[in-house]
C-alpha cells in the first residue's frame, strides 16, 4: 500500500498541479489563432470561451462528491489524461460549434482535476503533518508559466499550433502516467449524503476563497486598464503589472510552507490579508510610478498563501467530507473568478475602475477581520 508520507506520493501530486497549470496556459496563446481560423469576431468569441468556465463548473459540482467516495486518484488520472488529450483538438475544430464542444470537455477536465488534486494534496499534507499546500499551489503557477512559455516559443517559430500542442499534450501526458502510480490509492467511501450544501464554516471558508480568487482575477483581467488609465506607465507597458503580480504571488507560494509552519493558519491568513490589502492602498493612493507599482508585488505577495491555506482548513473541519468541502470551495471560488470581471467592468462604469479596485480591497478584508475565527472553527469543527 503507498503511503501518503513518502517523495513519491508528494512528487506525483506537485505533478497534478504542475499538469493543470501547465494544461491551461498552453492554451491562451491559440486563442488567436482559433479566431483567426474560424473567422469569428469578438463576441462569439467571448462565448466559446465561457464553455470553459462552463464546463469547469458543472465537473467540479461533481468531482467532489466522485473524490468523496473513489478518492481523487482516478479522477485526477483520468481528467489529467483528457486535458492532454483535448489539448490539440482546440487546433483543429473547424467549426464554433466543435470548438466550443471541445472547450466545455477541456474545462471539464480541469475542473475535475482542480477539485481532486487539492482533495489528494489535503491527504498527503495531512500524512506528512506540516504544511505542503502552497507549495503544492506554487507547482501550477510554474506550470502556468512554462506552459504559456513554450507554446508561444513555438509558434513564434512557425511551429503550427497542432505540432505545438501535440507536443505539449506528449508533455502532459508524461508527467500524468509517471504520477499514475505513486498517487494515493482510492480510500474508503464516504458515509452520509454525497451532496450536501455548503454550511457552518465550509460557507465562510468559500466565501473567503471567492473574495481572494475575484481579486487575483482581477490583476489578470483589469490590472493593465488600471494602470494605463492612472498614467503609471504607457499603453505598451500595460503588463508589467500583472508579471510583477504573478512573480510575487510564485515566490510566496514556494516559501509559503515554511512560513505557515512557523507562523500557524491564523497568522497567515491576518498578515497575508492585510500585506495585501496594503498592495491595494499602496496602488491606488501612490502617484509616483515606482511605488505604485511595488503594490502588485504586494498583493501577489499577501494573497499568495491564503488559499492554500483555506484548503488545508477545508480538510482540516469535520462538519462536511473534506472532499465535498474542497469541491464547495473550489466551485465558488472559480465562480469569483469567472463573475468578477464581468461584475467589476459593471461598477467601474457606474464609479469607476479605481473605485472598483477600492472595493476589492475593502471585499479582501474579509480575510483578515474573520482570520482568527476562520482558523479556530475549521479547527475544532
Amino acid at each position: 500500500m503507498i503511503s501518503a508520507d513518502r517523495p513519491a506520493t508528494r512528487l506525483a501530486t506537485r505533478l497534478s498541479f504542475l499538469v493543470a497549470g501547465f494544461g491551461i496556459s498552453c492554451w491562451a496563446p491559440l486563442v488567436p489563432f482559433a479566431k483567426a481560423r474560424l473567422h469569428i469576431d469578438a463576441a462569439m468569441l467571448g462565448v466559446l470561451l465561457l464553455c470553459i468556465g462552463i464546463g469547469s463548473i458543472a465537473a467540479m459540482l461533481a468531482t467532489g462528491p466522485l473524490s468523496a467516495r473513489y478518492g481523487g486518484k482516478p479522477v485526477i488520472v483520468t481528467s489529467g489524461i483528457a486535458l492532454a488529450v483535448i489539448l490539440p483538438l482546440l487546433t483543429i475544430a473547424a467549426t464554433p460549434l466543435a470548438l466550443g464542444g471541445a472547450l466545455l470537455l477541456f474545462g471539464a477536465a480541469l475542473g475535475s482535476l482542480d477539485v481532486a488534486m487539492n482533495v489528494h494534496a489535503v491527504e498527503v499534507e495531512r500524512a506528512a503533518d506540516r504544511p505542503l499546500m502552497s507549495g503544492f499551489h506554487a507547482l501550477f503557477s510554474i506550470g502556468g508559466f512554462a506552459g504559456a512559455a513554450l507554446m508561444t516559443i513555438f509558434l513564434s517559430l512557425e511551429v503550427s499550433a497542432l505540432a505545438g500542442s501535440l507536443v505539449c499534450a506528449g508533455i502532459m501526458l508524461a508527467a500524468m502516467l509517471f504520477a499514475w502510480p505513486r498517487l494515493l490509492p482510492a480510500m474508503k467511501g464516504e458515509d452520509g449524503p454525497l451532496f450536501v450544501r455548503p454550511h457552518g464554516v465550509v460557507l465562510l471558508l468559500a466565501v473567503l476563497a471567492m473574495a481572494t480568487f475575484l481579486a487575483e482575477g482581477a490583476m489578470l483581467d483589469w490590472s493593465a486598464l488600471l494602470i494605463t488609465q492612472m498614467g503609471l506607465v504607457g499603453a505598451t507597458q500595460g503588463g508589467l503589472g500583472y508579471i510583477l503580480f504573478a512573480i510575487a504571488m510564485t515566490g510566496g507560494r514556494l516559501s509559503g510552507d515554511w512560513l505557515t509552519a512557523r507562523l500557524g493558519d491564523y497568522h497567515t491568513l491576518l498578515g497575508g490579508g492585510l500585506v495585501a490589502v496594503t498592495g491595494f492602498g499602496v496602488l491606488l493612493s501612490v502617484p509616483f510610478a515606482p511605488i505604485a507599482l511595488a503594490g502588485f508585488l504586494l498583493i501577489g505577495l499577501g494573497a499568495s498563501n491564503i488559499v492554500p491555506v483555506l484548503f488545508r482548513l477545508a480538510g482540516a473541519q469535520t462538519q462536511m467530507p473534506p472532499a465535498l468541502a474542497i469541491g464547495a470551495i473550489t466551485t465558488l471560488g472559480y465562480a469569483g473568478i469567472l463573475a468578477g470581471p464581468a461584475g467589476i467592468g459593471v461598477v467601474a462604469e457606474a464609479v469607476g475602475l479605481r473605485a472598483a479596485f477600492w472595493m476589492l480591497a475593502v471585499l479582501l478584508l474579509l480575510v483578515p477581520f474573520t482570520a482568527r475565527r476562520t482558523a479556530r472553527a475549521a479547527r475544532s469543527a
